[in-house]
């Protein structure tokens, strides 16, 4: 098959023509990896000749040389004589590697859409401090706490009794995040073969995580109706029987991207559904305590699937950079996913274990507070939207941290591309599809400060009126980290 080959013209499209901060190659090599890895340059590519390149961006032919050298050096192309230089995507360990997270280059000024998550509240830096004067009594160990630290475990356990499943803290097993969790599981239960159900749209990390453990990925597309997505527990089953998946990734307790929440009366059904098909699924919690208009949490899918596990953190309630998340694992497979837990690391840091514990101890309080700061900064931004863009479809979901708007046309890509020179970094539609397409919709988190809040309304519409000006198509794909 012969390999596509990207004009120059075509390139500067999707990177923009500048201006290119100093030094200009880091700038350059950040443009060019940042498309690659959303997928605007698709792996398989050529890249236009150095000569090309510096002439559509205006730059010198060294500056182009010493991008396209860094490029080869991140593995994000591969060049080899006669066939020029071929777009890949660096083969790493665990996922892609994370400037997708904080895009390198973006400017200062910049509101990044990509994440959903905020910034450390200001009560966090008192809960370091506890947590530093009690590591003494640990520092004569070793430090090594695969399980996780016993006190924490029995705080999560507890919680996890009172709403409705009974919880040893035996069961419990400390992570780096719930994305640490889900990879664990994912591991523990496929070994590398089989076939996994999943949501579409869904959590971008959680398809890298799949295709990382080499399993196939069925995609369940969710419905879509006047109120948001839902689930159709007859449709799932169909797809479960026709392809005898083994093991499950599902996201009930609103759902990333949508927002959607499985009602109580449906966890039921579909807990006899997942049994009646034996199949393992991994239950992600990360968002279950983000209910933003008075709705109890939710009962833990554990209650009604007894063979699965769930994967929980702290990350989404108090800061991302508490990598402390957790799994809930029945009895009878603690032994095997503590071995594949010990394949992938030793264990989660020992104080950020204990930041945890006291995050957990004033628990009710810090939800509390997280609910109402999402709860008006997402009433804020749909207000917003709908004000600036009246072309947009948005539902307002009744938990979570983003808005999940569908576009006019399928030009969610375009606009990722032209919200870069509106000072807005989003994440296109594509991102969040196991099986491609989404193009016509966006993430909005709502997750920034108040004041850069303010300012998505208009620097998106601004964007959106750029978007509609493509006139070619823009390439849609994933990217591998995106939270």
């Amino acid at each position: 098959m012969s390999t596509p080959i990207m004009s120059g013209p075509r390139l500067t499209d999707i990177i923009g023509i500048g201006p290119w901060p100093s030094p200009a190659y880091d700038s350059l090599t950040a443009a060019i990896s940042r498309a690659i890895g959303d997928g605007r340059i698709p792996v398989g590519a050529r890249l236009p000749s150095e000569r090309e390149v510096a002439a559509a961006t205006g730059l010198s032919r060294t500056t182009v040389t010493r991008a396209f050298a860094k490029l080869r050096e991140q593995d994000f192309v591969i060049t080899r004589r006669g066939s020029g230089s071929v777009v890949q995507l660096p083969e790493v360990p665990g996922g892609r590697i994370d400037h997708l997270l904080t895009p390198a280059g973006a400017d200062e000024a910049e509101i990044d859409l990509t994440c959903t998550a905020a910034v450390a509240p200001p009560w966090l830096l008192a809960a370091y401090e506890r947590a530093v004067s009690q590591i003494h009594a640990y520092l004569p160990g070793t430090g090594y706490y695969p399980s996780g630290l016993p006190v924490l475990r029995e705080l999560i356990a507890e919680r996890y009794t009172a709403r409705g499943v009974r919880t040893d803290p035996d069961q419990i097993l400390i992570t780096s995040g719930a994305f640490g969790a889900v990879s664990i599981a994912v591991r523990g239960l496929n070994e590398g073969r089989g076939r996994v159900l999943i949501e579409s749209p869904t959590y971008p990390n959680a398809i890298a995580t799949l295709e990382g453990a080499g399993v196939s990925l069925i995609p369940y597309p969710l419905e879509r109706g006047s109120a948001g997505h839902h689930w159709d527990i007859e449709a799932m089953d169909h797809i479960a029987r026709q392809t005898r998946v083994r093991s499950a990734y599902l996201i009930p307790d609103f759902h990333n991207p949508t927002g959607a929440l499985l009602p109580e009366a449906q966890r039921p059904e579909l807990g006899a559904m997942l049994r009646r098909n034996s199949v393992v699924p991994i239950f992600d919690e990360s968002l279950v305590e983000l209910g933003l208009d008075g709705e109890p949490t939710p009962t833990p899918m554990a209650a009604f699937v007894p063979d699965s596990i769930t994967a929980g953190s702290a990350s989404k309630i108090s800061w991302g950079g508490l990598r402390v998340g957790w799994m809930r694992i029945p009895a009878h497979r603690i032994e095997g996913m503590a071995s594949t837990r010990l394949s992938l690391d030793l264990g989660a840091p020992v104080l950020e274990q204990l930041v945890a514990v006291e995050l957990m101890r004033d628990h009710d309080r810090i939800v509390a507070d997280c609910r109402d700061k999402l709860r008006a900064a997402r009433d804020s931004l749909a207000a917003k939207v709908r004000a600036h863009l009246p072309s947009w479809q948005v539902i307002v979901p009744s938990g979570g941290m983003a808005l999940w708007c569908r576009l006019p046309e399928d030009r969610s890509g375009a606009l990722a591309i032209a919200a870069r020179r509106h000072g807005l970094g989003l994440v296109s539609g594509p991102n969040f599809a196991p099986a491609g397409g989404l193009d016509r919709w966006i993430r909005l988190p709502y997750t920034v400060a108040e004041a850069q809040l303010g300012e998505v309304g208009p620097r998106l519409a601004a964007a959106w009126d750029d978007a509609l000006e493509y006139t070619d198509r823009i390439p849609a794909g994933r990217a591998r980290i995106v939270a």
